[in-house]
């Protein structure tokens, strides 16, 4: 008798620093200033939610958006896999 087999659920984290930020009012200049993160790192942050951002930029911005570093991701099925 075979098994069926159950479909693995794969998730990936998505950057949530786009809309967390117009929530709290910043603008993505004014954030990486504030931040002290490179435009160009924003830009690429703001730009591709999945990108692979170090956890220390995440903490700076993070800090001055007021809100911890888990508010900043969030897991979502990776559609793909």
């Amino acid at each position: 008798m075979k098994r069926k087999r159950k479909k693995e659920v794969v998730f990936m984290q998505r950057l949530r620093v786009k809309e967390v930020a117009k929530v709290k009012g910043w603008t993505m200049a004014k954030l990486h200033r504030a931040a002290d993160i490179n435009i160009r790192t924003m830009q690429a942050i703001y730009n591709d939610p999945y990108r692979d951002v170090a956890y220390s930029t995440l903490a700076k911005i993070a800090k001055v958006l007021g809100v911890e570093v888990s508010d900043l991701v969030e897991e979502v099925p990776d559609e793909e896999k």
